[in-house]
């Protein structure tokens, strides 16, 4: 069962990559790709930010943890 799904699951290949570009070329144009690719951007940022917001506040917590006396 799982040896069926591989195939579904593979990344593109050199030429299906050109393919995909294309097919964005024509359905955005030429001007709106860079707008795109800023937006794209911002919210990978904006992700890895949270991220390490959220990873600080764990290890913040873990050592306030390990700070506090046992009884």
């Amino acid at each position: 069962m799982t040896s069926c799904l591989i195939p579904l699951l593979s990344l593109p290949g050199g030429s299906e990559w050109i393919i995909i570009a294309l097919v964005v070329l024509l359905l955005f144009g030429g001007k709106k790709i860079p707008e795109l690719m800023k937006g794209l951007g911002k919210g990978v940022r904006s992700f890895k930010d949270g991220l390490n917001d959220a990873t600080r506040e764990i290890n913040d917590a873990a050592d306030s943890v390990k700070e506090e006396p046992k009884k």
